[in-house]
């Protein structure tokens, strides 16, 4: 079992634009031809954060229109939030704030032997890391780049670095990487 962090990026990391749009993402790509579709069915447990919770509610109809549901994810979800936050009918969700630590037991019990994926955003996969428990980054590079916006990762990962598992070509759009989180890692902020 592992925790992941799986999103896309600009080429200048930047995960949504300012006010938190995805319009630049969708289209590059068919999200079938990334390795999305094996990935999910590896997920157990979900964690994001309030932003990409709130970007899930306001597109609603075109993820209904896409999938058949409103909330296209099976698997139970836990959203990092300060505020309150509407349920999505027919979602397994909670909503919880504070220190991911007691968060990810609970994921983890509730995900068995299957992968926890951290959604979104950067910041909230930035925690995890902090915390030591995020074990790979899965990033798919788009070739567009943004100025400006919501970073891919905000901390300084230096000494040690991410350990490149592979790499995979995704049409003309995208370049998948896939890195390894080592454990000996001290993140510095900033």
């Amino acid at each position: 079992m592992k925790t992941q962090y799986f999103t896309a990026t600009s080429l200048d990391g930047f995960i949504a634009t300012e006010d938190d749009s995805l319009d630049w993402l969708f289209p590059l790509g068919d999200v079938n031809d990334t390795s999305y579709p094996r990935f999910i069915t590896k997920v157990g447990a979900l964690a994001m954060g309030a932003a990409t919770y709130a970007w899930m509610m306001r597109h609603a109809d075109k993820v209904a229109a896409e999938t058949g549901s409103p909330w296209p994810y099976v698997q139970p979800t836990w959203v990092f939030t300060s505020r309150a936050l509407p349920a999505i009918p027919g979602a397994r969700l909670s909503f919880v704030r504070g220190d991911v630590r007691p968060v990810h037991a609970a994921m983890r019990a509730a995900a068995g032997d299957r992968n926890i994926w951290i959604v979104g955003g950067g910041d909230l996969a930035g925690q995890f890391h902090d915390a030591g428990l995020l074990d790979e980054v899965i990033v798919q590079v788009a070739s567009v780049t943004l100025g400006r916006g919501k970073p891919l990762f905000p901390r300084r990962l230096a000494n040690p670095p991410l350990a490149l598992v592979s790499v995979r070509q995704v049409g003309t759009g995208f370049a998948e990487l896939h890195y390894r989180v080592p454990k000996t890692a001290t993140p510095a902020n900033g």
